[in-house]
């Protein structure tokens, strides 16, 4: 990837490229869901593909139309390989949930508005579950939130790849601006101390989870 394509990433048959526009927590407005059809049917992109992460990846384009087509979007470019946030997933939580008992959507949004551009050892990626039916997979990501009567779970290093780990619980009982007070917190010690391209996950199995509450609480 090169990044004077903006996010492109070249396919298997080294030809055309994929881009993944950024949908904060998964939530495209009426404006984003015109926008993404008219590029596809203009460009004639082949596949439009729901991702993990609860973004669309629009896969097949040809590398003269990248430009075009980020200029048609008018939505900034969702990271996929950079070494950043790529992506919070959440749940719908308060917002339409039975069982939600956290704002977890309004949570996702904030977070992604604030981070998204902050530099990091490795790629980074968030999951918010507004109850604790854990929705957003929050265990399983470097940084999760599951929202509790009380407030919200604090996890750190999780990882649902080829070597997963449950994240560790670092506070309990949190409120929002105490979320993002700890998250700051937490990536900056992280910043600061861990290898690059190292995982939040491997990161706390390397300094262990009680140097790491130390550290950031």
């Amino acid at each position: 990837m090169s990044e004077d394509l903006k996010g492109a990433i070249l396919q298997r048959d080294k030809k055309t490229y994929a881009i993944v526009p950024r949908t904060p927590a998964g939530v495209l407005s009426v404006e984003n869901l015109e926008a993404i059809t008219a590029v596809v049917k203009k460009y004639n992109i082949p596949i439009t593909k729901i991702t993990s992460g609860h973004r669309l990846a629009l896969v097949g384009i040809e590398k003269e139309d990248i430009d075009s087509v980020w200029k048609d979007l008018n939505i900034d470019v969702g990271r996929a390989t950079e070494l950043c946030l790529h992506y919070v997933q959440a749940c719908p939580g308060t917002a339409v949930c039975t069982f939600g008992v956290q704002d977890s959507l309004g949570m996702g949004i904030a977070l992604e508005k604030l981070f998204a551009e902050k530099a990091l050892p490795a790629k980074l990626k968030i999951g918010v579950s507004g109850c604790q039916f854990c929705c957003g997979e929050s265990f399983v990501r470097d940084i999760g939130l599951i929202g509790k009567k009380n407030g919200w779970r604090f996890i750190f290093g999780g990882n649902s790849g080829k070597k997963p780990r449950i994240g560790d619980v670092i506070a309990e009982d949190l409120s929002k601006d105490e979320v993002i007070s700890l998250i700051d917190s937490c990536l900056t010690y992280y910043l600061e101390n861990a290898k690059k391209k190292e995982r939040a996950s491997r990161f706390m199995e390397r300094i262990g989870v009680e140097e790491f509450k130390k550290a950031v609480l």
